[in-house]
């Protein structure tokens, strides 16, 4: 096996949390980066992924804004603008809806990233993690 397909050490340990509802997406995505090395926990509810996110136990956080029971910028903005406690993960807005120019500003503003899912394969989006800081 050629060692360069092999994951750094550093990334063994980063822990990433999935918060999306569309099934085949997220396996996608949870195969991805498991392969990668990363430590992956998925939700399909938003209120569920709010609570984990707060445990602030995820380097980075893959936020659908379309999912059930509180959206992705309501989840957002309960992580970033009205935070009693800030959370030390990167948030990384994933989205296949088109969204106005003052959406998109105020999700840009509050998230790390934005990702159009349907512009991204899951080996892109492992090198894309790989370069967040």
């Amino acid at each position: 096996m050629d060692q360069e397909q092999t994951a750094p050490a550093e990334q063994i340990s980063r822990k990433v949390l999935i918060i999306e509802d569309e099934y085949f997406i997220s396996e996608l995505y949870v195969r991805a980066l498991k392969r990668a090395g990363y430590e992956v926990d998925l939700t399909i509810d938003g209120a569920a992924g709010l609570q984990k996110a707060q445990t602030d136990a995820y380097d980075i956080i893959l936020l659908d804004i379309m999912v059930p029971t509180i959206t992705g910028t309501e989840i957002l903005e309960k992580l970033r603008d009205k935070a009693e406690k800030p959370i030390r993960a990167k948030i990384i807005v994933t989205t296949n809806l088109e969204q106005s120019e003052e959406n998109k500003t105020a999700i840009e503003r509050q998230a790390d990233a934005y990702i159009i899912k349907a512009e991204i394969t899951p080996k892109q989006l492992v090198e894309f993690l790989n370069g967040v800081g």
